[in-house]
């Protein structure tokens, strides 16, 4: 039997068996940013074309080329989101978070849609964690925006990470900027690509992204933006950089950061990894305090990064970072005959009640098929429950690691296997010379 379809290009499904990486670094990065007092916000994944032709920008290639657009029936532009930005910003105004004591800090994991070329690290469909700060100017923000990211990927293990820094200054320098950028860029408008000579009179900045070789190869030798500063954005760089002195982060200037947005000012920032190849921005972000002002509210210095989670996990298995096994149950319940199933039923309603993990086989399998299955999910514990079992009360329970059994009462089910599993716990932290803490045992809070 032919399958009727397949997963679109560019899109790519998470299978149970690997889908524990992904929610480990998933709250990672939550619990680092709650630590930071940011809160999660959740927008739609679809919002007016309007939003991110204002907020990203109408000259980049994100707005110009790489956006999933279509009218619906109502005949409104509708478009997947690019990036998560926009959205988080368009709802800061919409529901009044800018009347709200500031900074509001909010963070969130999002799915993103992009038609570009797929490759390692590069999805059409793929995931970011994102962090945006409303209404803050200082450059400690900056700081400890950059100092955040760091702090996940510590966490998590990771190395080798480059951080480099720049700052592409505010509206007003930034044109003096342009106008320097154009004059060196016109001189070799014919070596450039067909972009690039579209991008040099819409938006010249956009020349120093390209990756073009040959449009590398002429953006070596142009101006630096570091040069056209005004006093107050190198007065707020030179801030930027003594706080990460202060927080022993290590960094590079690299006045060629640009980012792909039209929206960012001042400071940008990326870690980039060398352990995927060509894409390896692995965060991104920077000061975006036109922003909110562009979509209709008050001058309201922000900033904000994102994660590509793909490309992270895609690092942590170049590195082979440590990712936590996956949760198996605490126990396989098997019986045999009408009578134990629904014993097993009971005895697993109670177990999850209780914070417990309790499996039990639903196709009606012979013994043997049932323990095979068992050690495929690798439980903890096993119990079999046949006509015996009920007709005594009590039950054989099977440490599945030590090959070790213990009588049960099929009465008091739980608080037997809370006292069994806690004093193999026991054996085993005896054994290993650890301390040990009743209360995480099972990472549930037992009366």
């Amino acid at each position: 039997m032919a399958l009727i379809t397949k997963a679109i290009k560019g899109t790519k499904d998470v299978l149970p068996s690997e889908v524990y990486k992904n929610q480990y670094i998933e709250a990672t990065c939550l619990s680092a940013a709650e630590n930071c007092g940011y809160k999660e916000i959740r927008t739609p994944v679809f919002e007016h074309t309007e939003l991110f032709q204002r907020g990203v920008g109408d000259t980049t290639d994100v707005v110009q080329k790489e956006m999933y657009t279509f009218d619906d029936k109502g005949g409104r532009s509708i478009t997947l989101r690019p990036e998560g930005t926009a959205g988080a910003a368009r709802s800061f105004l919409e529901n009044g978070l800018n009347n709200e004591t500031l900074p509001q800090k909010v963070c969130y994991l999002t799915s993103c849609y992009r038609y570009e070329k797929p490759q390692a690290g590069r999805l059409r469909e793929f995931h970011q964690f994102g962090i945006e700060c409303f209404g803050a100017s200082e450059p400690i923000a900056d700081a400890e925006m950059i100092s955040l990211a760091k702090q996940i990927f510590d966490e998590l293990g990771v190395k080798d990470l480059h951080l480099e820094i720049n700052s592409i200054g505010c509206p007003e320098c930034r044109a003096n900027y342009h106008k320097a950028l154009k004059e060196y860029f016109s001189e070799k408008e014919d070596e450039l690509c067909s972009n690039c000579r579209e991008r040099l009179e819409r938006n010249p900045m956009r020349l120093l992204d390209c990756k073009v070789p040959s449009c590398k190869e002429i953006a070596k030798d142009a101006p630096v933006v570091l040069d056209y500063l005004c006093d107050d954005c190198r007065e707020h760089f030179e801030k930027v950089k003594k706080y990460l002195d202060a927080m022993n982060i290590e960094y590079q200037v690299n006045p060629k950061i640009v980012r792909g947005l039209d929206y960012y000012t001042k400071t940008v920032f990326e870690y980039v990894s060398d352990a995927i190849g060509a894409q390896g921005t692995v965060c991104g972000g920077g000061r975006y305090d036109g922003l909110i002002e562009e979509l209709g509210g008050a001058k309201t210095p922000s900033l904000g990064f994102g994660m590509g989670l793909e490309r992270l996990q895609i690092v942590m298995e170049a590195q082979e970072c440590e990712f936590p096994e996956p949760k198996k149950p605490d126990l396989f319940i098997a019986a045999m005959g009408e009578k134990a199933q629904l014993k097993a039923v009971e005895i697993a309603k109670d177990m999850r009640d209780e914070g417990f993990s309790a499996v039990y086989d639903v196709n009606a399998r012979s013994l043997r098929a049932q323990m095979k299955y068992a050690d495929k999910l690798g439980a903890a514990f096993n119990v079999v429950i046949g006509d015996g079992e009920l007709e005594e009360g009590k039950a054989k329970l099977k440490n599945m690691k030590t090959g070790e059994s213990s009588d049960i009462d099929l009465t008091t089910f739980v608080s037997g296997f809370y006292s069994i599993s806690m004093d193999e716990q026991l054996k085993d932290l005896e054994i290993n010379g650890e301390a040990f803490d009743f209360n995480s045992l099972f990472g549930i809070s037992q009366n």
